[in-house]
């Protein structure tokens, strides 16, 4: 007889103990309607602004963002001042409008790896009254194309090494930065440098007719369990998304620090905190163009980074480490982590090896605008390993029974549902998909598996596309990565399902070994099959150099279904 996700979530999936009690009311749960709230009651009086006005009015005082540091490139220690950040986005915002003919409603492609003028050109785009779309660098000139298709850009501003991209595409395209003149002598295309060198920043005057519920931003999503879509968010979802990133910077204690900014600015992660977040915070934030692990230490090091916002592949890089890579992290203080579930034991051995620094989670989604739950208080973080915290202000939930949409109590597995200010209206072009995500009176459906502890907090399963169906029952892969990833020789792990006759499925894992690590397959599985249930044993294990994971940090699972599927066609 088949189980049920519910009937599994009560045997295997409750490590908290919690013991729902029907007659309580707490501040965060109503039993009588299933609806979790925030326990953090706070208002944001926001003005009728757009999502630019708003960011900019948020800069410190003109006195100090004279001389106050907003960006810093990590290699050159090149930096902007919160008025150079203005200055700039508005003499672009002037040229756009005024030069290039860019309309209110307008959507403009920007197809560039993180840099100090990445913030600049976003809030640019936005105080033009246009709608930006950003693309990842690493994606094919055909889906640049199609990006570009679906979202009607009328113009790309691109990275010099990515323009032939968007050139291709058909889209006329400007260069985030100057390129080199060729051998005559002729420089190349015009770029976002010059127009912000050349443009007045006076000239763009106060935006009239953008309302709070007009497209800002075109945010495509990952597409890691399906064919990505396009994101529709509003200047009121980019304006609370701000002023969420604010308060959680307040209520951590972390506004005066020093942040490093590693996550891509074309995700809803990096562009809500790097792009639009930190600058409305007055936070300075040192950039890197992408992720480099040793780079990374060498710019806390350097750069004397405080804080840290990272994925859980780079924390557990950090705990496998031990020592810092060799490098002084003694100005560390925090670290925060999102866009994928963290195993509460890599969560543990971070802050074993760092006891010093504050290890944080929170949990969102592309079509929350990034925004959903977080860790306020550090120690509470710590004592519920496995957390991702408590509903953000102004956010409600709802973990319902899949297939039925009945609610579950707390302690119960079921999917989550959200409902707050960051939402999404749907998705672009896609009424079927939009229909499918949000139902009811404005809750979005997360496809993700969760349950909340009788404090309110979050833990995350998995997501239910990704569940292994063993016999009927229900195995989360993220579940047995995280027990991989406690044995001392493997540095990273991922499960798939492999197709079986008896079972319909099993799980297959391939991992990566630490160097001159001599662990075997079989070593591997009896590693596993000694802490589990039978039906969660692994079945097959694969070495392999690297997890092929998204720019956010997610475990690219299509990829390995694919590369497991030509190894068995192979041997056919």
């Amino acid at each position: 007889m088949m189980a049920t996700l519910e009937e599994e979530a009560k045997q295997h999936y409750n490590p908290a103990g919690v013991k729902p009690n029907p007659e309580s009311q707490s501040g965060y749960y109503c039993p009588r309607t299933g609806v979790y709230r925030s326990p953090h009651r706070v208002c944001h009086q926001i003005p009728a602004l757009d999502a630019a006005s708003f960011v900019l009015s948020q800069f410190p005082p003109p006195h100090l963002a004279e001389i106050k540091t907003a960006l810093v490139d990590s290699a050159t220690g090149r930096r902007l001042t919160f008025s150079d950040l203005r200055r700039s986005a508005l003499a672009l915002a002037a040229t756009l409008r005024h030069g290039l003919g860019i309309q209110k409603g307008d959507v403009v492609l920007l197809l560039s790896p993180n840099s100090i003028l990445y913030p600049a050109i976003v809030l640019g785009v936005l105080s033009a009254g246009a709608v930006v779309t950003t693309a990842n660098p690493l994606n094919t000139a055909a889906e640049v194309a199609k990006q570009a298709r679906d979202s009607g850009a009328k113009l790309a501003i691109a990275a010099p090494e990515e323009a032939h991209k968007t050139a291709a595409a058909g889209v006329p395209t400007i260069l985030t930065t100057r390129s080199a003149p060729d051998e005559s002598g002729v420089g190349g295309p015009v770029s976002v440098e010059e127009l912000m060198e050349g443009g007045d920043p006076e000239a763009m005057p106060s935006l009239e007719g953008v309302a709070q519920s007009d497209v800002a931003a075109l945010l495509y999503s990952s597409g890691t369990t399906g064919a990505s879509k396009g994101v529709v968010l509003t200047h009121a979802n980019l304006i609370a998304m701000v002023a969420l990133v604010k308060w959680t910077a307040e209520a951590s204690g972390a506004v005066e620090d020093v942040y490093l900014g590693f996550i891509p600015m074309f995700h809803v992660y990096g562009l809500g905190f790097f792009s639009l977040g930190l600058p409305a915070a007055g936070a300075t934030t040192v950039v890197m163009p992408r992720f480099d692990f040793h780079a990374m230490l060498e710019a806390v090091e350097k750069h004397g980074v405080s804080n840290i916002p990272a994925v859980p592949s780079v924390v557990l890089a950090m705990a496998k480490a031990g020592n810092g890579g060799g490098r002084d992290l003694s100005a560390l203080r925090r670290v925060g982590t999102g866009a994928a579930p963290l195993g509460a034991e890599v969560g543990r051995e971070f802050r074993r090896r760092y006891p010093w620094v504050e290890l944080r989670e929170g949990y969102g989604l592309t079509e929350s605008a990034g925004a959903a739950t977080f860790s306020v208080a550090a120690e509470e973080a710590k004592r519920r390993p496995g957390a991702v915290g408590q509903l953000l202000p102004g956010f409600e939930g709802r973990v319902v029974e899949v297939g039925t949409g009945r609610g579950v109590e707390p302690g119960e597995v079921g999917e989550l549902w959200l409902r707050g200010p960051t939402v999404m209206p749907g998705y672009l072009g896609n009424d079927e998909a939009t229909a499918d995500a949000l139902v009811g009176d404005g809750w979005l459906r997360t496809g993700d598996l969760v349950y909340f502890d009788q404090d309110g907090y979050l833990y995350v399963v998995d997501r239910i596309k990704e569940l292994i169906k063993v016999k009927g029952f229900q195995v989360a892969p993220a579940e047995l990565e995280a027990l991989l990833l406690t044995h001392p020789q493997i540095l990273d792990a991922a499960v798939i399902p492999l197709q079986d006759e008896e079972a319909g499925q099993v799980p297959i894992s391939y991992v990566v070994r630490s160097p001159n690590s001599k662990l075997t397959s079989e070593e591997v599985i009896q590693f596993v099959a000694t802490q589990v249930a039978p039906y969660k044993k692994v079945k097959r294990v694969a070495f392999i150099d690297a997890i092929p994971r998204s720019t956010a940090g997610k475990i690219l699972r299509k990829q390995l279904v694919a590369q497991n599927h030509r190894a068995i066609s192979s041997k056919m």
